[in-house]
């Protein structure tokens, strides 16, 4: 085995999850990611935990959804019990087909996400994390030989994430100050409310409220937003590839959309439920250690001089304890260039230009 691995697994069970004797774990492990489920079983043994284990696949979840009439029972006890009782989830995501599920119908997919919400909260609620090993699939995707795209996945996961969250942290407080974001670049003209929020920085860790690993972004849930922005990244949803999204918002609410690829797919995401049309997130990627697009969300989404915003559901995370946030059965982020003619500001101050923040060099 690769050492690479087992550091990812050390870290993942050590400094993300946290994970301690007698926790109760549920393992989700893709099926391209059997390597690393290894590696990561060990290390929960070594540390006494307790251990259940699920298989996921794009095809076994085609050939169900496809199968099935789509009146789907809602919240299964048996598999919502399985996360209420469970105090951390550790999801090993490594597709051998990252469009798997492209032919399922939109609206097959969207009640079976509907018909889960209960199961999802309770997963959301446990300690948990998503990570990723790398796959031929995945590199296919990213537009890298395989080599290339493991070393991209290290470099990017095996970091030093103590000396990057004192970093990111200066960003935290700069938020948690702040009343109103303002993004303009090129396409993007857009004001969001964030007064009274809470932003997350996001550590790979969950002691910070962090759940993805690699990570390396600031987050928060904006409370409204007005005016337009534009996604110039590339991004696959459902199976389908969006592409220069285009969304007008009045009021928090997306009052109009467009998109040069995927425009029946957006539509479908905004026709899930009421809260598809409002944001849930606005991120702000600082991991200097991802320097591509991959079309993979977990990695572009921590980029360096980029931004991203979450159709969808509010992470309590960034809420005031007993306010409830924007609710959906959806959380898709897209993500947004800011490395040319761009500037980020709070209350009128200029925190981040042409992807630079103001403490550091070139800004």
């Amino acid at each position: 085995m690769d050492e690479r691995i087992r550091e990812h697994a050390e870290i993942l069970v050590e400094w993300s999850a946290r994970i301690e004797a007698g926790d109760n774990v549920v393992l989700s492990v893709d099926e391209g990611a059997h390597e690393l489920a290894v590696a990561v079983a060990k290390a929960l043994g070594d540390r006494g935990a307790n251990l259940v284990s699920a298989y996921r696949s794009a095809e076994i979840q085609r050939a169900y959804l496809r199968a099935h009439d789509g009146d789907f029972e809602t919240d299964p006890a048996f598999e919502k019990s399985l996360y209420e009782d469970a105090d951390s989830v550790l999801i090993l995501k490594g597709s051998r087909n990252t469009a798997g599920t492209a032919d399922v119908p939109d609206e097959r997919q969207q009640a079976h996400s509907r018909a889960r919400e209960g199961i999802r909260e309770a997963r959301l609620a446990t300690d948990w994390v998503s990570t990723l090993h790398p796959t031929r699939a995945l590199a296919q995707q990213a537009g890298m030989a395989f080599e290339e795209y493991r070393e991209f996945v290290y470099d990017a996961t095996l970091r030093d994430w103590e000396s990057l969250a004192e970093e990111m942290d200066r960003l935290k407080t700069i938020l948690d100050d702040g009343s109103e974001v303002h993004i303009d670049a090129p396409g993007t003209d857009l004001t969001l409310s964030i007064e009274g929020r809470t932003a997350v920085n996001s550590t790979a860790s969950v002691a910070d409220d962090s759940h993805n690993l690699p990570s390396g972004e600031v987050f928060t849930a904006p409370a409204d937003a007005e005016g337009e922005v534009t996604f110039d990244v590339p991004m696959t949803v459902r199976g389908k590839t969006l592409r220069d999204v285009h969304l007008v918002f009045k009021d928090g609410e997306v009052v109009d959309y467009s998109a040069a690829a995927g425009e029946e797919t957006l539509a479908a995401l905004l026709e899930t439920d009421d809260g598809a049309r409002r944001l849930g997130e606005l991120g702000i990627g600082m991991n200097r250690g991802i320097d591509r697009y991959t079309d993979n969300i977990l990695f572009d989404e921590k980029m360096a001089e980029t931004v991203h915003l979450a159709l969808g559901r509010a992470y309590d995370a960034c809420l005031p304890d007993g306010e409830a946030g924007n609710d959906s059965a959806i959380h898709v982020d897209l993500i947004a260039e800011t490395s040319e003619d761009a500037t980020l500001s709070v209350d009128g101050e200029v925190v981040q230009g042409d992807g630079v923040f103001r403490w550091e060099e070139g800004f």
